[in-house]
């Protein structure tokens, strides 16, 4: 989408509609607009929002942004992996181009100068996690199923979700991280995915009122207690079995532990792709050694650079979306056939020549 710099943006779209913008009031509103697909992001969407914010941010005129997702199902159910998968298919170039902008708008969100509300609604999953909960104000209903489920494709979160992650209470984020399992609203507010509860009957009025009030204001009328999770109350084998060193160690302690909720995360973890699940594991305690946003998000597109050529992402992605057998031929298929130097190699610097983020220079 093309933006003309001499005006301030009012109204508009992405150039296959795929993003609606409109402004109310103080309010500038985006929409995306896939609801088929649950609005996964693609580059032209990403590259829609960019160009919104930068609009936004210098027009005295808007005082607030919020993120909504088009149809009844969710905000975002993340990237548009079948495009990915045909990408990794073809060499991986167009992927890689998505993730440096992608990455980018969601450090931009992260610093964005005006309160960025992101009504996180529904299905919240993967890119649709980095394009909501970096905002400064984050509101869960009690449809929201807010997750990050890369390795059942054999991926690693990213958009900075092991950032996030990495900052939840305990060992609660690496759990999520490993498993790929979805939370509610309880627990997005718990793990710190999320800062507010509003019932899903409220939300469009909510979203309406920030035309005119402030969003604490907004909040103080439509927000309210959130139904309670379910993880508050596993903390202790939790924090005790994801603390092991190691992902194996990390399956036994949960299997031997006595917990059926632990028995059957780790039969979880052992369906995962085991290249992902120690890549994640280790991504996840550096991002926590790292601290700020933006390292991390360094971090995660070399690993997601590295992934993008393991026969993993094809594969999972073939058995959970393409083919729908949920049955991925994992290469390696075992823990133990996946080596330190398999996993450090995720981590090392981009080749020569191959540009990064850009984001701590």
């Amino acid at each position: 989408m093309a933006l003309d710099d001499s005006a301030p943006l009012r109204e508009g779209s992405a150039p296959d509609g795929s993003v609606l913008l409109h402004t109310e009031g103080h309010a500038g509103y985006i929409t995306l607009n896939r609801p088929r697909a649950i609005n996964a992001l693609t580059h032209t969407m990403v590259r829609t929002v960019d160009a919104a914010l930068d609009a936004w941010e210098r027009d005295d005129d808007i005082t607030v942004v919020v993120l909504a997702g088009a149809g009844e199902r969710g905000l975002c159910a993340g990237g548009d992996i079948r495009a990915i998968h045909d990408d990794a298919r073809a060499g991986g170039g167009a992927s890689v181009a998505f993730w440096r902008d992608e990455y980018r708008l969601n450090a931009r969100i992260a610093r964005c100068t005006k309160p960025y509300v992101a009504l996180m609604d529904g299905i919240v999953m993967g890119g649709g996690v980095g394009v909501s909960a970096h905002g400064s104000v984050r509101v869960v209903t009690e449809r929201s199923a807010v997750a990050m489920p890369e390795t059942g494709i054999g991926f690693v979160p990213d958009v900075g979700g092991t950032h996030l992650l990495a900052r939840a209470p305990g060992e609660l984020g690496t759990h999520l991280a490993l498993t790929g399992d979805a939370v509610g609203a309880g627990d997005a507010l718990l793990l710190g995915l999320a800062d507010h509860f509003v019932p899903g009957d409220r939300l469009a009025g909510f979203a309406g009122s920030l035309t005119s009030a402030e969003p604490a204001e907004a909040l103080r009328r439509y927000a309210a207690e959130a139904p309670p999770g379910e993880l508050a109350a596993r903390r202790d084998w939790i924090d005790h079995c994801y603390a092991a060193g190691s992902v194996e160690e990390i399956v036994e302690r949960l299997s031997d532990c006595g917990e059926p909720a632990a028995k059957q995360a780790a039969e979880t973890i052992l369906s995962r792709s085991p290249t992902a699940v120690k890549v994640t594991l280790a991504a996840m305690r550096r991002a926590r050694a790292l601290g700020a946003l933006e390292p991390v998000l360094e971090q995660e597109f070399r690993v997601s650079c590295t992934a993008l050529a393991s026969p993993d992402l094809v594969e999972g992605i073939r058995a959970q979306v393409i083919d729908k057998d949920r049955d991925p031929r994992w290469s390696p298929a075992r823990l133990d056939a996946v080596s330190e130097r398999d996993v450090e190699r995720h981590f090392a610097p981009l080749a020569a020549g191959e540009p990064g983020l850009g984001l701590t220079d």
